[in-house]
């Protein structure tokens, strides 16, 4: 069974989060939260709470697969993590996924993971990506070899469906997607 680690960072953007781990666990993925810190309950940007899962000490397993949700604050909190930044370059050198939505792909740019890849981003923030040698895509949802971005709230639904069709093919995404009225 596929493993993925959802990283819940103060301030992240409510419907992103909870719509990407709600459509990863009705498609039967093993889906975990991850806090960026020891404390469980996060706040997010519309003063939302969650419980996460895991504190970041305890995400030691090697997912298939690490999602950053945006949000201002949110992004701002994953951008000045560096135990997460070499996460997420640990797993892209070992060959596995890595995806960002909304504000969350400039962690991604900052880190270099970008350099070269197609990628989409909430507006507002290309420049970021553009810098770290991104090319910026007009799609809602953007893959390019192990990354996956999209642009936002709206979107979020379509690119949980596309990081379920990754993982666990795409008829089961469509399953999912269909009986959610997604498609």
């Amino acid at each position: 069974m596929s493993l993925v680690h959802i990283y819940v960072a103060p301030g992240f953007e409510e419907v992103e989060l909870i719509t990407i781990a709600d459509v990863l666990r009705r498609c039967e993925i093993d889906t975990q939260l991850v806090s960026l810190s020891e404390e469980l309950l996060i706040s997010g940007a519309h003063q939302i709470s969650v419980a996460a899962d895991l504190p970041f000490s305890a995400a030691s397993d090697s997912p298939d697969l690490i999602v950053l949700p945006g949000g201002g604050p949110g992004t701002a909190a994953l951008m000045a993590h560096t135990a997460l930044h070499q996460r997420l370059q640990q797993q892209i050198a070992a060959n596995a996924r890595v995806a960002a939505i909304c504000a969350a792909p400039m962690v991604l740019a900052k880190i270099g993971l970008l350099q070269g890849k197609n990628a989409c981003c909430y507006p507002g923030c290309e420049s970021a990506l553009i810098a770290g040698g991104a090319n910026i895509s007009a799609y809602n949802v953007t893959s390019d070899g192990l990354i996956t971005t999209s642009r936002g709230p709206a979107t979020a639904a379509l690119f949980a469906l596309e990081l379920a069709a990754q993982l666990k093919g795409h008829q089961i995404a469509h399953e999912v997607g269909k009986a959610m009225l997604y498609l």
